[in-house]
């Protein structure tokens, strides 16, 4: 019997939780070894698929690639920025009631202290930074794109097949492996259980707003594909709880791909528009950071009207870029804005990454699942004028 990636996941989180509560340290930590060697195996393998990805499907687009980028951009861009203020309106509204007995300055230690470290490390480094995986896919898929160049661009889908080949043939078999080392370690050291006991509220809150951004960017979707909400969120749940236990929206890449092309999005289209959308597309981060923020400064009396978090926000969106594929990477990116824009201190930073990482996993699985709203919205924007534009092209 043929055992589908979803309730491999299952497994994996509920068998995490259970490796947790019964294995003593030396267990946790051989688990933590190979989550640190198929870590760093992603981390090295990340800018790959990016470029891999992003600059043969640029040149495939042809002469509408540059329109693609501005589109998604775009599309992503807003999207982070609603996400964002979606969170600031809401906050404003319940946590006057939701944290009225709430004060003090107090702080939660660096929940990593918690986590058991890997018994040995296999160091593997990325051969470029993801932001420069970025800069050169797009250079090279535009480039590809206004000259239509073959012979590179055969050896750019090549190096694609190789990657995919890799894709298919040891990280989604090795995920689930991964996702249950995860919530062992967790579950382990306590690190979720005991923030959560604290600011369970303010969670709740965060994950309400998730669904409902989910629910916006996937009602939008469904309205401009003529498909049903329902299925294309049911599609998506796999993308969903693989970032859910990865942490990263650039390593759930894979499986978020398969499922977007499940949606019938175009195949050059989606290709293109995941790769991109995990790097630069965080509308559930977004959400968790201003959240986490406007709670840790309501509770030691600091200003969060609209003219201080606005500026905030729109930084945000451009900032959280920075470190997309590294779990947690959004609120060390975002360190700098708050303690530059809303003063925070260094208490207030330790209590930030605490709060942001507890939630980490929640944020990252929205913006993995939201990445699969805008490929279908851009899709049926641009891939049918694309697909015209480059039958008109070839000769009769």
């Amino acid at each position: 019997m043929r055992f589908g990636l979803l309730p491999r996941l299952i497994a994996a989180i509920l068998l995490g939780i259970g490796a947790g509560l019964i294995l003593n340290e030396w267990w946790i930590s051989f688990l933590a070894t190979f989550n640190g060697i198929f870590g760093n195996f992603l981390n090295f393998i990340i800018p790959l698929i990016i470029l891999a990805f992003i600059a043969p499907g640029i040149g495939e687009l042809g002469k509408g690639a540059g329109k693609m980028v501005g589109i998604t951009t775009a599309f992503a861009y807003g999207s982070t920025i609603f996400a964002g203020m979606l969170a600031f309106f809401t906050a404003t509204t319940m946590f006057p009631v939701m944290l009225s007995g709430v004060n003090g300055n107090g702080s939660i230690d660096n929940p990593e202290e918690f986590l058991q470290s890997p018994l040995f490390l296999f160091d593997m480094p990325p051969i470029m930074s993801v932001t420069t995986a970025l800069i050169l896919a797009f250079v090279l898929g535009l480039g590809l794109a206004a000259i239509q160049g073959e012979t590179l661009q055969k050896g750019m889908e090549d190096f694609r097949a190789i990657i995919e080949k890799v894709i298919h043939y040891v990280i989604i078999p090795l995920l689930p492996v991964h996702i249950m080392g995860v919530f062992a370690n967790m579950t382990y050291g306590g690190q979720v259980a005991t923030i959560m006991s604290t600011f369970i509220k303010v969670f709740a809150l965060i994950i309400i707003l998730h669904l409902v951004m989910l629910t916006l960017q996937y009602s939008v979707a469904a309205a401009v594909s003529r498909a049903n909400v329902f299925q294309l969120l049911k599609t998506m749940v796999p993308a969903y709880f693989t970032a859910l236990g990865t942490q990263s929206s650039a390593s759930s890449i894979p499986v978020t791909l398969r499922q977007t092309k499940k949606n019938k999005v175009r195949e050059k289209v989606a290709d293109f528009v995941i790769p991109l959308c995990a790097n630069i597309h965080l509308s559930g981060s977004a959400i968790t950071l201003v959240s986490c923020a406007m709670a840790v400064m309501f509770i030691n009396g600091m200003d969060a009207s609209f003219s201080t978090m606005l500026p905030f926000i729109l930084a945000l969106g451009v900032t959280m870029i920075a470190a997309p594929g590294v779990p947690g990477g959004a609120v060390m990116a975002a360190l700098g804005l708050m303690q530059s824009m809303l003063g925070f201190s260094e208490t207030m930073t330790s209590l930030m990454i605490a709060l942001y990482l507890a939630q980490d996993s929640f944020g990252t699985a929205t913006n993995v699942t939201g990445d699969g709203a805008l490929a279908i919205i851009v899709d049926k924007i641009s891939g049918k004028k694309m697909e015209q534009e480059q039958e008109e092209s070839l000769p009769a």
